[in-house]
């Protein structure tokens, strides 16, 4: 009986990458075959300028589901494997049209790589055309706007047929552009952030500020939820857990409340950047745009800044929050976000925080306290929790501790 039993994977930008290409390719090999552990019958397999997955009898339509959520890839079609031989490229081809939906029309693409098939790649496409409609009834051929484009590629080891084109995400692996530690709150910009981060290759942890009793269990376990909907698209994530409360307290007791705001994100900056040294990381992340609240404009980020060497990369600063939110629900982290349980950010709000703060105020502010005790003893006190993705992100509210 026959079946589709590859899945064709396609990649864009890669394929610019010139001397390092290979190592892209690498990378995307292993994220694939990663992602694809619950089907442990699946081999990924690399051709010259192709990668296939082999189904080896697992479900065409779950794997696929799997594969969508993997960047680096450009687009995505379910294959037949056949011999280099006329007759069963004819019979393949018959085959995906008549288990095609929704399809009148049609067109076929030969493209012959392997020189030795005696039949060139234009005459092979009147060959199959011919057999697909003598072999059929109510299909016609149109080569301009088809429902259907039978891709047929003659390759040295083997002929593969695709019947349609899946989008893929796009972007470049995670792992080949180095690690970044993502600013990760219960809000629904920094999941975002740190999904676009890892579209452009980035492996990413994550560090959250808790501050118990101000903040609750549930507020926790909502950051380590948003965390697990991001594991999804590449590696496990650590999310380093920071107590936070002493030093926020400290903040927002002695220094001046409308510069409040800035010294703890300064203080934030300062306590990941440790945590990057240790971790060797190489940039943080946060979820920031441009202009949104008062913490995030220009000068607010300038001053904020000034206390870390390391890049700060902010992906979302050009988007504006309609942008952000279609993005959460696509990635399914908008629900979660929403949860009524606040972060630490929410929970300590000046009344008139300060939009254009001045560097020489805030280190003079800083300068009248010695906050390098409580960020040692935050920094002790972090715990690291491991997501995998295998848990389960919509546990009931109830459940939570």
């Amino acid at each position: 009986m026959m079946q589709y039993d590859h899945i064709l994977i396609r990649y864009g930008e890669m394929a610019l990458k010139g001397k390092n290409r290979k190592n892209f390719i690498i990378q995307l090999q292993h994220n694939l075959q990663q992602q694809l552990k619950d089907f442990p019958e699946t081999k990924v397999k690399r051709t010259q300028g192709r990668m296939f997955v082999l189904l080896n009898g697992h479900n065409p339509e779950r794997v696929m589901e799997k594969c969508k959520d993997v960047f680096g890839i450009q687009s995505l079609s379910l294959a037949i494997k056949v011999q280099n031989d006329e007759t069963e490229i004819k019979d393949a081809a018959l085959w995906a049209l008549e288990n095609s939906t929704d399809v009148r029309t049609f067109k076929i693409s030969v493209k012959r790589i392997d020189k030795k098939f005696p039949i060139r790649s234009q005459d092979m496409n009147q060959v199959l055309g011919r057999h697909l409609l003598t072999n059929t009834t109510g299909y016609t051929v149109d080569v301009h706007r088809p429902d259907l484009e039978l891709k047929v590629e003659i390759r040295n080891e083997a002929t593969y047929i695709t019947s349609s084109v899946i989008p893929g995400p796009g972007g470049l692996p995670v792992g080949t552009s180095g690690k970044t530690l993502l600013l990760l709150s219960g809000g629904i910009d920094s999941p975002v952030a740190g999904f676009l981060a890892m579209k452009r290759g980035v492996e990413i942890e994550a560090i959250h500020f808790h501050s118990p009793p101000f903040t609750s269990g549930r507020a926790k376990q909502k950051v380590l939820d948003l965390a697990e909907k991001l594991t999804h698209y590449g590696h496990k994530i650590n999310v380093h857990v920071v107590p936070f409360t002493k030093l926020q307290q400290h903040i927002f007791r002695e220094m001046p409340e409308n510069y409040a705001m800035t010294i703890m994100r300064r203080m934030m900056l300062r306590i990941s950047e440790q945590v990057c040294k240790k971790e060797s990381i190489l940039s943080i992340t946060t979820g920031e745009s441009l202009g949104q609240v008062a913490s995030q404009t220009m000068e607010s980020m300038n001053v904020i800044n000034e206390v870390t060497d390391y890049p700060v990369l902010r992906p979302l600063v050009a988007m504006d929050k309609d942008d952000i939110i279609k993005i959460s629900k696509d990635i399914e982290t908008y629900d979660i976000s929403i949860r009524p349980y606040e972060d630490c950010c929410t929970i300590f709000v000046p009344k008139s925080p300060k939009t254009r703060p001045a560097r020489d105020k805030v280190n003079q502010f800083e300068s009248q306290t010695d906050f390098s005790g409580l960020i040692e003893e935050a920094v002790g006190g972090i715990d690291v929790i491991t997501l995998t993705g295998e848990s389960d992100a919509e546990r009931e509210f109830e459940d939570l501790l």
